[in-house]
């Protein structure tokens, strides 16, 4: 399945670019060198069918129950950052740069317990014990990053680690008391992981050949955009969050794979001309506080878009480019104005979000053009913002409807209405007819009813598993309602507050 190279780093190129054969990381202490990887080899069955690591287990298979969460450090401005991830999902050629460590990790070398082991066994945080592991490698991560250990806090952190026998209070209790537990010397020694990765953090490509099968992860924007003209078919590759699931639950064989997780470029945040810019690779847990500062409630969406695994993994680019009608992130980026650029070899160009999905499946990209950045405008007073998700959870579903609106006044007449829905259409979609209806009114409650009277025009949704046609319509109308509540009457509490919203 992989062959071991620990002395011998491999050259190739992708265009005028020398990009090494071979992909290194640390596994714990210890070095690997790897070649001949399959692209797309989970780094859950590379664990457990070539290094024996079977405290990692396999659960769902997509990402949800975290049975498989291992923690992946990686330098962020120049320090190391403990990240959870579902290794599940997580393909083992883009841990290329970094550290992985499991729960075979954290042990002392004498027997000594980690600080959240002995707080789960102490705390009786174990049941039947399958599901344990990942608990753990979620608290570690949690541990090591110096995280709070209020009640919001843990609770965010465990979002994605389910566990069957209904556990939680011990877990939850173990999760609040691990940081005075003593114990701090377990877990692998970081004394030097750090420089190995500064040295490691080069900007080289990576290409490799498995068969006929291919996998790119370009070290620049320019690169990217020259791989992908080379091979407009293959499938880019951000977080794995949704491509993922394409290997391990369908079973497709993906032949070309580029990853866009190691250009510098593409992990833009900044203010730009009146917007916050985020590039495309960015991922949901590294743009959460920039969002929180402008919008609070696009934030809280966020947080609840998937667990902190699937946060620190997927990103708002690639939710932008698969273009699903159930993408959560999209419908708040139309409200709020976004735009999209994207990219073909050398030449850009920016269009409103909105025009960037056609149909089911379909976007506005041309072979070989890639998304290399979302435009979202700063906050301005005067925007009346607000966005929903409905789903059979409350944390990490995929939503059943998905609402955003804003509103603008001028003289106590909506001056500018936007309303926008995931899940009611063959894409995210806004309600042309609801905002003529509200659109030079005055914001009360005949122009509300007569608003959710002209979503029925807008939409024909669809009945699925996760909702009928009539209850998605109804719920629709009554998001309204709600947005029409807490813009009117702000004393009335019509839902929970999260993490994100605490800051």
């Amino acid at each position: 399945m992989c062959r071991y190279y620990c002395r011998r780093t491999v050259t190739a190129r992708i265009g005028v670019a020398e990009v090494r054969s071979s992909i290194r990381f640390m596994l714990g202490n210890e070095q690997r060198e790897l070649t001949d990887v399959d692209p797309t080899l989970t780094v859950l069955r590379y664990l457990r069918e070539v290094e024996g690591r079977a405290g990692t287990k396999e659960g769902c298979a997509e990402g949800d129950c975290g049975a498989c969460t291992v923690v992946m450090v990686e330098l962020e401005d120049g320090k190391p950052v403990h990240r959870a991830i579902n290794a599940c999902i997580q393909f083992l050629p883009t841990l290329d740069g970094k550290q992985i460590i499991t729960v075979e990790d954290l042990q002392a070398a004498d027997g000594t317990l980690h600080p959240v082991q002995q707080a789960m066994a102490d705390l009786n945080g174990s049941q039947c014990g399958y599901c344990t592991p990942g608990f753990v490698m979620s608290l570690y991560a949690h541990y090591q990053e110096e995280s709070p250990t209020d009640r919001l806090s843990v609770d965010d952190a465990l979002t994605g680690n389910l566990c069957r026998c209904t556990g939680y209070g011990p877990i939850v209790a173990a999760a609040r008391a691990m940081a005075s537990f003593e114990n701090k010397a377990a877990g692998p020694d970081t004394s030097d992981i750090q420089g190995i990765l500064e040295d490691w953090a080069s900007g080289e490509g990576v290409a490799l050949e498995f068969g006929d099968r291919r996998y790119f992860a370009p070290a620049t924007v320019d690169e990217l955009a020259e791989v992908y003209a080379a091979h407009p078919d293959a499938c880019i590759l951000a977080g794995g969050t949704d491509v993922g699931l394409w290997v391990t639950k369908q079973h497709r064989t993906l032949d070309s794979v580029i990853y866009i997780g190691n250009v510098a470029e593409l992990k833009e945040l900044r203010e730009h001309d009146g917007a916050l810019r985020i590039g495309a690779g960015l991922t949901y847990e590294q743009a959460l506080d920039a969002i929180n500062a402008h919008y609070p409630d696009f934030a809280e969406l966020i947080r609840r878009i998937g667990s902190r695994q699937i946060r620190n993994a997927g990103t708002i680019g690639g939710n932008v480019a698969n273009g699903s009608p159930i993408g959560d992130s999209p419908p708040a980026l139309i409200v709020l104005g976004a735009s999209v650029t994207l990219r073909k070899d050398d030449a850009r160009r920016s269009l409103p979000l909105e025009d960037f999905f056609i149909d089911y499946g379909k976007q506005d990209r041309q072979p070989g053009e890639f998304v290399e950045y979302l435009d979202l405008p700063l906050h301005d007073p005067g925007l009346i913002f607000g966005c929903y998700k409905i789903s059979k959870r409350f944390d990490q579903d995929i939503s059943a409807v998905m609402a955003a609106f804003s509103m603008r006044f001028e003289g106590g007449v909506i001056s500018d209405a936007r309303v926008c829905y995931g899940g009611m259409a063959a894409t995210p979609k806004r309600g042309s007819a609801c905002e003529a209806a509200l659109n030079g009114a005055v914001w009360s409650e005949d122009t509300l009813e007569a608003a959710c009277a002209a979503l029925a025009g807008d939409f024909t949704p669809l009945t699925d598993m996760r909702a009928s046609a009539d209850y998605r319509l109804k719920v629709a109308q009554n998001l309204l309602r709600k947005y029409f509540i807490e813009t009117t009457e702000p004393d009335v509490e019509t839902r929970l507050v999260g993490v994100a919203a605490h800051g």
